[in-house]
């Protein structure tokens, strides 16, 4: 066992953090939260003027598949060849050896959410990480996490080069929508058939038909608001368990958005907003916009998208959201259990309560504080920084 006391623990289970609390880890796992734990047989740490902040989640970004420093040789995020690639797996691209890993965990960083780019209208398949403790496999809690599409400039940008289909935004729908039937098409044909007759596997399919069924959830890659609003129409028709990602407009238009997430369930990804306006399509991108989908009663996570801001800075940004008008309680909730939250693990991760993984980080200051460094990082109870 391993206790932490005289800390001044943000447990996100509640709106006041416990000043000079403890928390008390054992097999993995927080046992217990609060004041005068029992400490018999427990190694204590004492985390005197530390803040004490759930491990730190982003739900998307790209860390290992873009690394560090190597160019082409270290891009394996978008197979430009083809924009139906729903088969592709991101776990197959990542180098776990990419120097950002640690440097994530470092800064405190202690889950992610990796998946392919947006280059294809479906570009595969998403895998959730601990950033440390061991090789690749180990480090997996969920993969399959989630199936990865594209709406928007980017499968524009790069089929218009190629000269073929898709260059319009009529045309990325409509090839997700034949995707998905033909998908459905697929499934018909193997309930229907015989054991001996059933059609020869297509790994595509297989992995649309779990969309289809509900048992894979769908990141959508959508900035601007009309694409965020086909997103939700694709969604809707073929009962697709959605994730919109990015959300640039989504402020503009956010009482649809509160709509959308009341009746499903919706999660909602904001980011990168560390960074230029690099194409039209963001030309509306403002820190503001945390604060407005808040007020909107709209809930969100936070995303760094790395390598377009590096992972290190996650807690950066939202600093920088509680400064343009978000309440702080807020800003860190986007990066630990709304974040858990919208990767589907709130059991599981983005709070200090009993149960839960004992993931956490020591700050000498406050998290927020862009002057604080993270002193010591937990993962599983395990001290790894």
């Amino acid at each position: 066992m391993l206790l932490i006391q005289n800390a001044k623990v943000i447990t996100m289970e509640n709106k006041d953090y416990l000043d000079g609390g403890q928390i008390l880890m054992d097999n993995g796992r927080i046992v217990a939260v609060g004041y005068d734990l029992p400490q018999k047989g427990a190694r204590v740490v004492d985390a005197h003027g530390c803040y004490a902040l759930p491990g730190v989640i982003d739900a998307h970004c790209h860390v290992g598949m873009w690394e560090d420093g190597m160019g082409f040789e270290g891009s394996d995020g978008n197979e430009m060849t083809d924009p139906i690639t729903p088969q592709l797996r991101a776990i197959d691209g990542i180098n776990p050896q990419d120097r950002c890993f640690d440097e994530a965990l470092a800064a405190g960083v202690t889950t992610v959410a990796v998946g392919p780019g947006s280059a294809n209208v479906i570009g595969g398949q998403c895998a959730l990480l601990k950033t440390g403790l061991g090789p690749l496999d180990a480090r997996i809690l969920a993969e399959p996490l989630a199936l990865k599409v594209a709406f928007g400039e980017n499968p524009k940008r790069v089929y218009t080069e190629k000269k073929r289909n898709p260059t319009t935004r009529m045309a990325i729908a409509a090839l997700l929508r034949q995707a998905l039937i033909d998908a459905q098409e697929y499934g018909k044909k193997i309930d229907a058939a015989d054991a001996g007759k059933r059609p020869a596997r297509d790994l595509g399919k297989e992995v649309l038909l779990s969309a289809l069924r509900g048992e894979l959830m769908v990141k959508a890659h959508a900035h601007r608001a009309d694409d965020i609003l086909t997103a939700l129409r694709v969604a809707r028709e073929f009962g697709l368990r959605l994730s919109l990602e990015h959300c640039t407009e989504g402020y503009m238009i956010a009482d649809q958005l509160r709509e959308a997430q009341n009746a499903a369930n919706l999660p909602i990804i904001i980011g990168p907003l560390l960074s230029e306006r690099s194409k039209i399509e963001l030309r509306n991108l403002t820190f503001e916009a945390p604060a407005k989908l808040h007020a909107a009663g709209v809930r969100f996570a936070m995303m760094t998208d790395h390598p377009v801001i590096p992972l290190q800075y996650l807690t950066v940004c939202a600093a920088i959201a509680a400064r343009e008008g978000l309440p702080e309680r807020e800003a860190l909730r986007c990066i630990t259990i709304d974040a858990a939250w919208a990767v589907g693990y709130e059991a599981e991760l983005g709070s200090l309560a009993p149960g839960k993984a004992a993931d956490l980080a020591l700050y000498d200051a406050h998290p927020l504080d862009t002057r604080a460094h993270v002193k010591e990082v937990y993962l599983g109870g395990e001290r790894v920084k």
